[in-house]
């Protein structure tokens, strides 16, 4: 098999991730970093190796060096015309996380990218974890019993300058564009993305209700402290809880509440805890597939995709909620507290919070936080609102 060309869009930031991952297929023979699109070009240090064709023209370039694969990590708001520039070509996609900034948007990519006949992967790295189809066989033998719901923590550190990092960074909107960079549907998509998925709640239709409460402690448009519970056709509620402002960064986890047990699941580190009645406490670890790797495997021998955009429908129903809904509230001064020498802001008491939402599947506000805002409520059972 020769080596499939690809171009990568967007290089810097999380794209130096994607920089060193193809060089490591390219290592393996699997793939050729053909040319890469971004407004400045690379340097060789920076390209990690020879420089291929570079251009800020993204469709010339992948006209140009011939691509069949194309890795777009660029700025949320231009997923969905960078995947379509693409598509159009014939070129297949492994699309960033969260594959656009609306649900529209994402229909329009989807629908455009599926007339089209192209390969598209999203970028949701944790469900190439081996861990998500070995809790799922658990969750099918009984192991846990009935699935009672499912919770989502993330407690990250992140400083001011995060928040500075783009000119999209911590926005809600951008020169009348959508961008909805908030901790749920950025940084910490992943954990409602797997709570999502470990609860068989993948698709748009799965989702019948959505309730959101969401806040910042830092200066920004969007949220950064903030939780979802997310009511599923299978009647269970999916709970995810996250935080930029924590006293200390933890591993974020998602919880399987069953029956007769519980399956936490430190999706990063591909580690799962089984506790069930009867049995001592039972601690895996797992491998994971990487999701440009399986897009290859997919073209040249068939396997099925891991991540296409029809298995992120009921994501997005998510990333709408929190897009339709009133403005994140400020928290009050008095809620947090600036961490001398770090720059950064902390909301006291708010790493329990996290970890009490995804144990309890309860809201903020439930849990009595004084600062929580008004819980939001968007979808019902006949489709969004």
């Amino acid at each position: 098999m020769s080596a499939l060309p690809v171009v990568l869009a967007g290089a810097r930031g999380h794209g130096r991730w994607h920089v060193a991952n193809i060089r490591r297929l390219e290592r393996a023979g699997l793939v050729r970093l053909a040319g890469i699109c971004e407004l400045t070009p690379l340097t060789e240090q920076e390209a990690g190796g020879e420089l291929p064709e570079q251009s800020a023209d993204f469709g010339a370039l992948l006209d140009s060096t011939g691509a069949r694969v194309a890795v777009v990590c660029t700025p949320i708001p231009t997923h969905t015309d960078l995947a379509l520039t693409a598509a159009r070509r014939g070129v297949h996609l492994l699309l960033e996380k969260p594959p656009a900034p609306s649900y529209a948007e994402f229909r329009r990519m989807a629908d455009g990218v599926a007339a089209t006949g192209v390969a598209c992967q999203v970028g949701f790295q944790s469900l190439g974890s081996h861990a998500v189809p070995a809790i799922r066989e658990l969750v099918a033998e009984g192991a846990i019993g009935e699935i009672a719901g499912v919770g989502g923590a993330g407690a990250w550190v992140r400083d001011e300058a995060y928040f500075r990092r783009a000119p999209w960074a911590g926005r809600r909107r951008l020169d009348g564009a959508d961008v909805v960079d908030g901790a749920l549907t950025n940084p910490l998509a992943h954990a409602v993305a797997t709570a999502l998925a470990l609860g068989g709640t993948t698709r748009a239709e799965d989702v019948t209700g959505i309730e959101t409460e969401l806040s910042h402690a830092n200066d920004i448009e969007a949220d950064d402290t903030s939780c979802v519970r997310i009511a599923t056709a299978r009647g269970h509620r999916v709970t995810v809880a996250a935080t930029l402002c924590a006293q200390r960064a933890a591993e974020p986890y998602v919880l399987l509440h069953g029956g007769s047990g519980r399956i936490t699941f430190w999706y990063k580190q591909d580690r799962i805890l089984l506790q069930r009645g009867g049995h001592g406490p039972e601690e895996y670890q797992y491998g994971r597939t990487d999701l440009l790797e399986n897009l290859v495997d997919h073209l040249t021998t068939g396997a099925a995709l891991l991540v296409p955009p029809e298995e992120t429908g009921a994501f997005m129903r998510v990333v709408e909620a929190i897009r339709t809904a009133p403005d994140p509230d400020p928290l009050p001064a008095a809620a947090w507290y600036r961490v001398p020498g770090e720059s950064r802001r902390v909301v006291p008491g708010v790493d329990g919070l996290v970890a009490a939402a995804a144990d309890t599947l309860s809201l903020y506000s439930e849990l009595g936080a004084p600062w929580a805002p008004r819980t939001e409520h968007a979808l019902n059972g006949a489709g969004a609102r």
